[in-house]
C-alpha cells in the first residue's frame, strides 16, 4: 500500500504530480519485488494543516483490517 498526494500547484509543477509520484513508487516497488495492493491518492490536501484526507484515512482503515 502506498499513499501519494500533492498539496499545492507548485508541487505539481515541480515534478511532484500524482502521476509522477505513482510512476516513481511503482518503479521502486518493481525494483524491490514488492506487490502493490492499492494506491491511495489525496490531491490538493495539505497534511501540514491537519485537513481531513479521505484516501489516507482509507489507508489507515485498510491497515487495521489486515491485522
Amino acid at each position: 500500500m502506498c499513499s501519494i498526494g500533492v498539496s499545492t500547484e507548485d508541487q505539481a509543477r515541480e515534478g511532484f504530480s500524482l502521476p509522477e509520484q505513482e510512476k516513481r513508487l511503482r518503479a521502486m516497488c518493481e525494483y524491490k519485488g514488492y506487490e502493490i495492493y492499492k494506491v491511495y491518492k489525496d490531491a490538493g490536501i495539505s497534511a501540514k494543516t491537519g485537513n481531513h484526507r479521505p484516501a489516507f484515512e482509507e489507508l489507515k482503515e485498510d491497515i487495521k483490517s489486515k491485522k
